[in-house]
């Protein structure tokens, strides 16, 4: 995933020992129960610590029909939710680009429910604290415009309202160059939280507050978030590599593996940086992360590239999105032997992050499209592709069986007449089996942002002027 939030903002438990990997169906083995992590499926942006998209909670079903709105005058690409059910909200103010927490009951009744509570943070780089995470104490995980590393708690004060408080945990201004912030967020299954930045520079905060960091190859960013696997390693995409990192004897950032791919000739239109458009995803059917996978940015068409996760070799390079646009600004859903890539080549994004260069050709029609493809053990191969215009990352839900996404409606030309829909789509053919109109125009484009699935059902999707909520 993505730059979406720079995008959006341009626009307008106790700790618990390691457990055995968790059933998913059919469909494989989530990862294990992450120690500092917030509960499976709602912690992060892209529901774990592994950007599976895969959640284990039930969402609405094909069935839905409500919707509400929390109009906030901001973009909302964050949604986590904690133990307690309440919801932990990262967005950017429309006034200002103010990064804003906000603390949300999904439950509250009305069309248009309000905030519990609200918390600006020290602005920074519009990619400054596009990804965040709850913790094992419900508390929001993020690096301010200061380069601060803050734990924003939620409590009740004596009158019974709601406030969130903000603590410092570590300084990162010593080790981040001026003009730099960091654009992914994720913690280790040691507790060492790892952190990227925009250009390049990679580390970690230990428990103990110490932070250690290096800078990769020169000349390549970090466009997207990051990702971490029970083994210990931390996986990193740059606008040129793949990488696969972890903590050495010493205390410090090592490369245990690293993978050059294709990253075309230019930026392609739908795309916000001059490479992946991926938040590396860690699936597998043993254990949850035995494979790694990436798109890349080949000119014409593009591929899913799947790595094992332990040694970097190579396993598969399947071409994708061959029905719709090729290309795709959206981190793959994993799970188990299955990979789920949506595109958004063409997207129209409305602005585009400083220094992502031309794109060639300038413009292409939304066409929209997604693949899914199956790795076994001698190769990888397509399972379908349908036209379906994803505007949204879609989200797995194991307990239902069904992929849930925010569907753009209208001409493939995509005006600013376009609507969307509520669409569900089945895993196992690509059909689509439940699509409802969403009230609203272009100033509810999700953007390509992730939907939380809730613990009750709901599923919630940010967009560029606040949240939908659909029951």
């Amino acid at each position: 995933m993505r730059r979406s939030l720079a995008i959006l903002a341009a626009c307008a438990l106790a700790l618990l020992p390691s457990e055995p990997a968790s059933a998913a169906g059919y469909w494989g083995p989530l990862a294990p129960r992450h120690p500092f992590l917030g509960p499976a499926g709602t912690a992060t942006m892209h529901g774990d610590a592994g950007s599976s998209d895969v959640t284990p909670l039930a969402g609405p079903g094909g069935s839905a029909a409500a919707v509400a709105a929390f109009p906030l005058a901001a973009a909302c690409p964050t949604l986590l939710e904690g133990s307690d059910h309440l919801v932990v909200a990262l967005c950017t103010a429309i006034a200002g680009q103010t990064p804003t927490v906000y603390l949300l009951d999904p439950s509250a009744p009305g069309p248009l429910p309000t905030p519990l509570a609200a918390l600006p943070l020290t602005k920074g780089s519009l990619l400054g604290g596009v990804y965040a995470y709850l913790d094992n104490d419900d508390r929001l995980v993020v690096v301010d415009g200061a380069n601060r590393l803050l734990r924003v708690r939620h409590e009740r004060d004596v009158s019974g309202t709601w406030r969130l408080v903000s603590a410092e945990s570590a300084d990162l201004g010593p080790v981040i160059p001026f003009g730099d912030n960091v654009t992914g967020l994720v913690p280790d299954w040691s507790g060492n939280v790892w952190f990227a930045t925009g250009h390049g520079v990679v580390g970690f905060i230990a428990d103990t507050g110490r932070v250690a960091a290096s800078r990769l190859p020169v000349g390549e960013q970090v466009a997207n978030s990051i990702s971490a696997a029970p083994s210990g390693s931390v996986a990193v995409a740059t606008t040129h590599a793949l990488y696969e990192l972890r903590a050495d004897e010493f205390g410090v950032p090592e490369i245990v593996w690293a993978a050059a791919y294709d990253r075309g000739s230019a930026r392609k239109p739908g795309q916000l940086s001059w490479g992946t458009g991926s938040t590396p995803t860690y699936f597998g059917p043993d254990t949850g992360a035995d494979y790694l996978t990436i798109v890349d940015n080949a000119d014409g068409q593009v591929h899913a590239l799947v790595y094992r996760s332990d040694t970097g070799q190579l396993v598969c390079a399947v071409p994708i999105l061959a029905d719709g646009g090729a290309g795709s600004e959206n981190s793959p859903v994993g799970i188990g032997r299955s990979v789920f890539v949506a595109s958004t080549y063409g997207y129209p994004y409305p602005a585009l992050p400083e220094g992502a260069g031309p794109a060639v050709p300038p413009s292409a029609p939304f066409t929209g499209g997604m693949t899914r493809i199956d790795v076994a053990d001698n190769g990888c191969h397509t399972v379908w592709e349908n036209r379906v215009r994803s505007a949204a990352v879609p989200r797995l839900s194991t307990a239902d069986g069904a992929l849930y996404t925010i569907a753009r409606v209208g001409l493939d030309l995509s005006t600013p007449l376009d609507g969307y829909a509520f669409t569900v789509v089945d895993p196992d053919t690509g059909a689509v089996t439940a699509s409802h109109s969403l009230p609203g125009t272009t100033v509810h484009d999700p953007l390509q942002t992730a939907p939380l699935i809730t613990h009750d059902g709901r599923l919630l999707q940010g967009t560029v002027t606040g949240i939908l909520r659909i029951d």
